[in-house]
């Protein structure tokens, strides 16, 4: 028997993330930047609401968590290649970036999957901050072509990447919605 998702609101939510990422990809190779921006927009709003909403409405779940995590992996690996098919020169200039945020953002999965046979939503708060100044850092560099805060998110994806890694490395079972590294060695 086929195990039905929920439809809570936050769930919707993250639903709404993996629904809408493909359209990124249309409107830019048809080069609607407006209606990328929109897209974009509502995609960014929906992840951040879908979290608090969850808590607020007390609907949180693992299957919630696990929708989020999927919610942002289709978001963040459109966003490049709608960047690339509507600004080529700029994200060719930041090629190399662009390619280490990726390898970046998907390591931690890899070691997820390698140890657990499954990926894992922490949901830290490095990782929100993170997602911030990631989303900061895309848009600033899509909206005023400036590299700057891009480059400073990637540090700080890379400090991300690292305490997923090592959480991925200190737990036996996969768990989701960890707050930190030393929460989860000090929540024992």
């Amino acid at each position: 028997m086929k195990k039905i998702i929920p439809l809570t609101i936050p769930n919707l939510l993250s639903l709404f993330r993996i629904v809408v990422a493909p359209f990124l990809i249309i409107v830019a190779y048809l080069g609607w930047e407006g209606v990328f921006y929109i897209i974009f927009g509502l995609m960014l709003l929906s992840d951040a609401l879908d979290g608090i909403v969850a808590r607020a409405l007390n609907q949180t779940s693992d299957l919630g968590a696990k929708l989020d995590s999927y919610g942002d992996i289709a978001t963040y690996l459109t966003i490049p290649i709608a960047g690339w098919l509507l600004w080529s020169d700029l994200m060719y200039a930041q090629r190399y970036y662009i390619f280490w945020t990726i390898f970046i953002y998907i390591l931690p999965s890899i070691f997820a999957l390698v140890k657990f046979h499954q990926l894992v939503s922490y949901h830290t708060w490095i990782t929100k901050i993170s997602a911030i100044t990631m989303c900061a850092g895309i848009l600033v560099l899509f909206v005023y072509k400036d590299a700057y805060l891009f480059h400073v998110a990637i540090v700080i994806l890379m400090i991300e990447a690292i305490e997923n890694i090592i959480i991925t490395l200190k737990l036996k079972t996969p768990k989701n919605n960890i707050n930190s590294l030393w929460h989860m060695i000090h929540d024992k």
